[in-house]
């Protein structure tokens, strides 16, 4: 019996077994880690690789020559030339003078930062600790920002330009997508039909949506046309003014997000059990009570990952604005990714690999501040 027990164990072989066995035997072990190695190795040559070689071209002033690229280190300036120097108003904003207003709001958002992590001392651990500084000092920075560009009467740049697509876009997406999607899921006449009607502009392609919205958008020839004539808005054009460039690209932007967070939350809401719902019926809930005690329980996993995914997503919008304004009036519709393309297209690799990572600790810091302080907030609350 013990010989049984000993020849089950992983990686034990009995005497006598050949060698073709113990090398079938060995395979048969190790399986997971072939099965997973080309995934692996894909994504250290195609992604990681490249995100290390780019910090060269971050670090680096990078001009073309006869035999190829040429670099020449110059530390974290192409960083500073947009928070400091010569891009900082197209990046941040114009940021002088801040009004009475701006250095108000200023003020109370860091004294209740600064309450929040001395709050924070007495539960957090100490890598905790280290997360809630950098979220505080990044809510701080772009307090300052905020306060000091629009808050003061002045212009933002495309920091505040891609947050602004990120924050009131997701937002908006996400209140129609799950109201559409709530529709759906009751008992009504036709709702498969409106399903595939909702999803259809996920299905288009990016160059697509912008050609389409850049003719449905057009105030002289478009087919809103009429209907502005009648209104008198037949002299407004929304593209020589910064706000309604903005709004008509996040108006855009959410027509083709809009289908991924009706079909994310139809399912959601579809797999919310019945049974729960039928008894609060009975016992004479109204609908909005079924929905807020009941149903957004159920569903708020879900409704949290999905923003998050998308925000993920929203950071690297660039084909609208490019194709329906190309980054104006000015740079007012500009992202920090159509910005950080256009600096490449003029030959300056090591500007616009710097504006790529400050995207990218804008998204990390962003995102993983929403997951941390939201996202595992409402799932522990929905599980209470």
């Amino acid at each position: 019996m013990s010989d049984n027990i000993y020849n089950r164990q992983p990686g034990f072989a009995p005497a006598g077994t050949s060698a073709g066995d113990r090398w079938r035997e060995w395979i048969d072990r190790h399986s997971g880690t072939f099965f997973i190695a080309p995934a692996v190795t894909l994504i250290l040559v195609l992604a990681i690789f490249p995100t290390f070689y780019s910090m060269a071209f971050a670090l680096s002033r990078v001009r073309f020559t006869g035999d190829g690229l040429r670099f020449r280190f110059v530390g974290f300036r192409n960083f500073a030339k947009q928070l400091f120097g010569s891009d900082q108003v197209h990046f941040l904003g114009r940021t002088e003078p801040a009004s009475i207003f701006g250095t108000i709001i200023f003020i109370a958002v860091v004294v209740a930062v600064l309450w929040w992590l001395y709050r924070s001392l007495k539960t957090a651990t100490w890598v905790g600790m280290i997360g809630r500084t950098i979220s505080a000092a990044a809510a701080i920075f772009l307090t300052w920002v905020l306060a000091a560009s629009l808050l003061s009467g002045n212009s933002i740049g495309t920091l505040y330009t891609t947050l602004f697509y990120v924050l009131v876009g997701c937002f908006l997406q996400f209140i129609i997508g799950t109201g559409l999607a709530f529709l759906c899921s009751q008992p009504i006449q036709g709702k498969n039909f409106f399903r595939v009607i909702f999803f259809i502009p996920l299905m288009v392609t990016p160059l697509g949506v912008g050609y389409a919205m850049r003719m449905v958008a057009d105030v002289t020839r478009g087919p809103f046309e009429p209907l502005l004539g009648i209104l008198g808005f037949q002299d407004w054009v929304w593209s020589v003014d910064p706000w309604s460039a903005r709004f008509i690209m996040m108006v855009c932007d959410s027509w083709q997000w809009i289908p991924f967070i009706f079909i994310c939350m139809l399912a959601a809401l579809e797999n919310v059990p019945r049974d729960h719902v039928e008894a609060a019926q009975v016992d004479g809930a109204s609908s909005v009570h079924i929905f807020r005690e009941i149903t957004w329980p159920q569903v708020v996993p879900v409704a949290v990952t999905v923003l998050l995914i998308r925000a993920i997503e929203a950071f690297k919008i660039m084909d609208l604005p490019n194709i329906m304004t190309g980054g104006g009036p000015g740079s007012s519709t500009e992202s920090m990714t159509l910005h950080s393309v256009y600096v490449w297209r003029a030959n300056d690799m090591g500007t616009s690999a710097a504006i790529a990572y400050l995207l990218l600790i804008l998204t990390v810091v962003v995102c993983a501040s929403f997951f941390n302080y939201v996202v595992l907030g409402q799932i522990r609350k929905a599980q209470a």
